[in-house]
C-alpha cells in the first residue's frame, strides 16, 4: 500500500475517533474495528453456532453458484468482479471457482479498508487460484471504485456480501446505493447479501455469545484508539451491550462505561469524559423483509431481478440493476 493512501486512513481514522466522542451522543464507526486483531475476531465470530449469517449466505452460494455465475456472465465478454469489503474471501471464493470453470476472462477487485485482510486474502488466493487475475485496492469504498474501469463493454458486477448493507441506517444505504447506482451502466449489476427479520431472540443471540467474543470485537475499537493515536482507555471500565427492535429491525451494539471516568487521546490532544452507564455506539445491524427491500432499492433507483434464500429464509442474497423506469 501506498504511504500517501496508509496516512490519508491514518487522518481520518482520528478525525472519526475526535468528532465520535465529542459528539453527544457518542458514537464510533465501526469500519475502525477491523485490523489485525479485529480480523482474527471477526473470523471467530463467523464459526461461533450463535452467528448464523455466514453459514446461511454460503449455503445461498453454493446451491445457487451456477445460476449465479450465469447471470453475473451474461451479455458480457469481459467481467470485473468487485468485492466491497472483501475480508478473508470465505464465501466468495466459491463464486470464484465457478466462474474459473465457466469464463477465463474476468478479473476479481477486492477493496478492503484493512490492508492485513487484503495481504492475507492475496496470498491465499494466490495459492487456490494461482491463474486469477486480482487486483486488490485498499481504502473507502467509493474513491477505490472511481480507480476501476466502467464502460459498456466491461461488465461490473459490485459484491455486498454478509448483510453489511445492515451497518447502514436506511436513510444512508439508499444514499450508498444511490452513489453505486450512479456509477452503473444498463448491464452491470449488485449483488448484495441482506439478513432477514426472525425470532429477536435469535438474532441477540448473534451479537451477543456466552464466550465474549463479540464483546471483545467490539472493545478493538477502544485497542486501536490506544495503540494508533496513544489514548488510555481501560477495556475492562466498558461493557458490551446489544439492543434489538423487532419493529424496525434494528440491532445496535454499544460499550456502555461502567464508572464515571476521563481518557486522554494524546494524539488529539483530547480529554474524553465518560459519566457511569454512558454509551459509546458502535455497530448497527439492520435486518430486512421484502417490504423493506424493495422500498429501499426503489428509492435508489435500482430493481430486483433475482433473489435467493437460505432454506429458513434467514438470509437473502439480491441481484440489483438499474432500474429501467421510475413508476
Amino acid at each position: 500500500m501506498e504511504a500517501d493512501t496508509l496516512t490519508k486512513i491514518q487522518a481520518q481514522f482520528a478525525h472519526d475517533v475526535h468528532e465520535g466522542l465529542t459528539a453527544s451522543p457518542k458514537h464510533l464507526a465501526s469500519k475502525y474495528i477491523y485490523d489485525h486483531k479485529g480480523d482474527l475476531l471477526f473470523e471467530q465470530i463467523m464459526n461461533l453456532p450463535e452467528y448464523y449469517l455466514t453459514e446461511c449466505e454460503l449455503a445461498i452460494l453454493k446451491n445457487n453458484r451456477k445460476e449465479i455465475a450465469n447471470l453475473f456472465l451474461q451479455n458480457t465478454a469481459s467481467l470485473n468482479l468487485v468485492e466491497l469489503g472483501a475480508g478473508n474471501g470465505k464465501k466468495t471464493k466459491i463464486l470464484l471457482e465457478q466462474l474459473q470453470k465457466q469464463s477465463p476472462n474476468f478479473r476479481y477487485v477486492p477493496i478492503d479498508i484493512s490492508g492485513n485482510a487484503l495481504l492475507q486474502l492475496k496470498n491465499s488466493l494466490s495459492i487456490e487460484f494461482p491463474s486469477l487475475t486480482v487486483t486488490p485496492k485498499q481504502g473507502t469504498y467509493f474513491n477505490m471504485l472511481e480507480t476501476i474501469e466502467s464502460s459498456e463493454s466491461v461488465k461490473n458486477v459490485i459484491l455486498f456480501l454478509g448483510s453489511n448493507i445492515g451497518n447502514l441506517s436506511h436513510s444512508q444505504a439508499i444514499t450508498f446505493l444511490s452513489q453505486l447506482a450512479s456509477g452503473m451502466h444498463s448491464n452491470d449489476m449488485i449483488f448484495v447479501g441482506c439478513d432477514q427479520k426472525k425470532n429477536p431472540q435469535t438474532i441477540l443471540n448473534a451479537y451477543n455469545d456466552p464466550k465474549g467474543v463479540t464483546e471483545a470485537f467490539n472493545k478493538n475499537l477502544l485497542h486501536r484508539i490506544n495503540s494508533e493515536l496513544n489514548a488510555n482507555f481501560i477495556l475492562d471500565n466498558f461493557l458490551h451491550w446489544e439492543s434489538y427492535n423487532p419493529q424496525s429491525g434494528t440491532a445496535k451494539s454499544f460499550l456502555v462505561s461502567k464508572i464515571n471516568q476521563k481518557v486522554q487521546i494524546a494524539a488529539l490532544d483530547l480529554e474524553v469524559d465518560f459519566k457511569a452507564w454512558e454509551t459509546i455506539h458502535t455497530e448497527i445491524s439492520q435486518k430486512y423483509d421484502d417490504g423493506l427491500i424493495s422500498d429501499l432499492v426503489k428509492a435508489a433507483g435500482l430493481q430486483i431481478t433475482a433473489q435467493f434464500s437460505d432454506k429458513k429464509n434467514y438470509f437473502k442474497n439480491y441481484i440489483l440493476t438499474k432500474a429501467t423506469s421510475f413508476d
